[in-house]
């Protein structure tokens, strides 16, 4: 049966997050076949609008486990010229995750997946830095298990996180950005959580819809050397494959010094050692939609919950840059509802989970 916020999940996508238009060369791709309606109504809506070429593809998670558990040397040094050679002609790209396992790359290679990673950077770099794009998630039954909710109440959730008035929320979100534009000083204070940093110099972002829907967050970054103290992380994370747990990090002069997590210390400590700049932090974070309460083992949701902060190891983005390089981005969440608060220099900005600065009242949700 036809299911319309199909229909609008898709406007959100083309006309509002991409903008497509006359002219344009779009790429879709999707993890998994399950998204096929959405794929379908995003196809047709980019013809609608007057793009000149609309590409599509189909991932299969199996397929890329295979290659990561059996490729050899050359295979895996290979670099797909004809990909970056297409990606460089496209203008929009619109990205749809509908996997039924996220587990899939629990036992593959993980060198084999971090070296791969770094041979295709320039593509991602380029879309990235490049392209008007999105991606998003569409509802499928390993997803909805995995958030510990039956297929219908994971369908009213996600669309309820992704089809909003997000031009409103835009507004919103502007208030939080100018007071972290003039912050200085940041203090994180919670159970097993003692954090201080410098955001000095470095502007806030807003995601309002623009590059990841179900969005909702404004961060910064840190100054590179300022992280001083420690952090526990309270939600589940999903990282190569594998699920970690109450991720513990120490912070000396910027830098994790230690990092624990139960069962999990070496893969932990592997991925952040990946290079140099997986020890330091790209992006701070708060997260502000209104329609994602809960942890869903869904990084693209879990990273929005509001009262929310992540607290990310690794690369930062060009937007807001404190230097740090890194092939690592691991968006680590933090739940301060009902135990937590935001400072920004002397004031206090949000108390167990909800704002209590006066300039940022109507951020807070309406139930």
């Amino acid at each position: 049966m036809h299911d319309p916020r199909v229909r609008r999940l898709a406007e959100v996508l083309v006309d509002y997050s991409t903008q497509v238009q006359k002219g344009d060369v779009v790429l879709i791709t999707s993890s998994g076949l399950e998204s096929l309606p959405l794929v379908k109504e995003v196809h047709a809506l980019c013809v609608a609008r007057g793009a000149k070429y609309v590409e599509y593809s189909f991932n299969l998670p199996e397929l890329d486990r295979y290659f990561y558990n059996h490729a050899g040397e050359e295979q895996l040094a290979y670099f797909p010229q004809h990909k970056l050679d297409f990606m460089q002609q496209v203008n929009v790209f619109i990205s749809i995750g509908a996997a039924e396992n996220s587990m899939v790359m629990a036992q593959a290679n993980q060198a084999n997946m971090i070296a791969y990673a770094r041979v295709v950077k320039p593509i991602t770099d380029w879309r990235v830095k490049q392209t008007r794009w999105v991606i998003t998630r569409y509802p499928t039954n390993g997803a909805a298990q995995e958030a510990k909710m039956s297929l219908e109440e994971y369908e009213d959730y996600l669309f309820g996180a992704c089809c909003i008035d997000w031009h409103a929320e835009s507004r919103k979100q502007e208030r939080l950005k100018k007071l972290m534009d003039g912050a200085e000083q940041v203090w994180i204070k919670a159970t097993d959580t003692d954090l201080r940093f410098s955001i000095k110099g470095l502007n806030g972002i807003k995601c309002d819809g623009r590059f990841n829907i179900p969005d909702g967050e404004v961060f910064t970054a840190p100054v590179r050397d300022s992280v001083e103290g420690h952090i526990t992380y309270n939600c589940p994370t999903i990282y190569q494959g594998k699920e970690f747990n109450q991720i513990r990090l120490e912070f000396s002069q910027g830098k994790i010094v230690k990092a624990t997590a139960p069962a999990m210390d070496d893969a932990l400590n592997k991925i952040l050692d990946t290079d140099p700049g997986a020890r330091y932090i790209g992006e701070f974070a708060i997260g502000v939609n209104p329609g994602i309460r809960v942890p869903m083992r869904n990084i693209l949701f879990d990273e929005k919950i509001f009262g929310s902060i992540h607290f990310t190891p690794g690369q930062c983005y060009d937007e807001c840059s404190n230097g740090n390089q890194s092939a690592v981005h691991w968006d680590m969440v933090k739940v301060l509802k009902g135990d937590g608060e935001i400072w920004f220099d002397e004031a206090l900005i949000q108390k167990d989970g909800l704002f209590v600065h006066p300039e940022l009242l109507e951020l807070n949700p309406k139930d």
